[in-house]
């Protein structure tokens, strides 16, 4: 069954598949992702009294000014003890994650 106002622009892609994933570049794309993986440390912390989205961006960006931080990612507890795993070039010094918490204006809390 054809549609008479569907027409044909003739941009049909001879070669699918962009260069990243195309079927002959897969084994690059898994041996990048290996030594992505192997270079990253990733560590939690928790942080007292994040109540908000503004919060999280608040101790993201703090956070993100650490040399070496590539990622933070905060599993908010509003009003509670929220997760925050930073992933790093290497081991992060606790001390200089504190200060940029309580410059974000939180507190850094015990593990649970």
């Amino acid at each position: 069954m054809t549609n008479p106002d569907i027409r044909d622009l003739g941009l049909a892609d001879a070669n699918p598949g962009c260069s990243c994933c195309a079927p002959g570049n897969a084994s690059v794309q898994a041996e990048t992702s290996l030594v992505s993986a192997t270079e990253t440390v990733e560590a939690d912390f928790f942080v007292d009294g994040m109540t908000c989205s503004h919060c999280v961006s608040s101790v993201t960006e703090e956070l993100n000014e650490i040399e070496g931080v590539s990622n933070v990612r905060v599993d908010l507890d509003a009003g509670g003890t929220s997760r925050v795993t930073v992933a790093s070039a290497s081991q992060l010094d606790t001390d200089q994650v504190r200060r940029a918490i309580e410059e974000a204006g939180y507190a850094l809390a015990a593990s649970s």
